[in-house]
Order: structure tokens, then sequence, then C-alpha cells
């Protein structure tokens, strides 16, 4: 194999992985520096948010916050025209909160 066929394969195969890694969605949230200290996954707490009020999650995070362990995933799920804000412990999975955010037509 010759250098240039050797530099194209390479070139080849790292745009074939660029488009496969941005395939996939980042998992990035606010508070992600947090996670470590929890002892509930975000998937975990995201399926505890979602069985609590059934929606669209339009937004989440991990934040310090006064009540059960002070760690809490927070989601705002969106069904219909009404937003709740979900809180859920991040230590041990309990609700913490379950409130109306917004409600009407926004």
């Amino acid at each position: 194999m010759t250098f240039g066929k050797s530099l194209a394969t390479i070139i080849a195969c790292g745009a074939i992985a660029t488009s496969v890694v941005a395939a996939i969605p980042a998992q990035a949230f606010t508070g992600e520096e947090l996670a470590p200290a929890a002892k509930v996954t975000l998937t975990e707490a995201r399926a505890t948010a979602l069985k609590a009020f059934p929606g669209e999650i339009a937004s989440e995070e991990l934040e310090k916050e006064r009540g059960g362990s002070g760690l809490r995933y927070s989601f705002d799920i969106k069904n219909g025209t009404v937003v709740h804000e979900i809180g859920v412990d991040a230590k041990t999975g309990r609700i913490l909160e379950n409130d109306v955010e917004r409600a009407g037509n926004h």
C-alpha cells in the first residue's frame, strides 16, 4: 500500500468515526459534575419523574437544594399545556416535589 492510499484510508476511517460519534446524542445535563455523589442514576430518576407525571421532559438538572438528602434531580415535564416540576432525591429516589410550574397556552 502506498503512502497516498494509507493516508486516504486513515482519512476515510476518521470521517466514519466522526459521523458515528455525531449520531450519538450528548447525555450532558445541568449539574453533571454532581453525578458522582448521586446514588440514583439520571435514567432511574427520569423514570421516577415520568411515572409521577407522564409527558415530555423539557429540562433536567442535578442540583444541591434543601430537602431530602440535599441533592436532587429536577425535571420540567410538559404534558399538553401543563408543565410540572418534579424533584427526585438523587440519593434515595424519593419524589420531593411534584408541582405545576406553568399551566395554560404557553
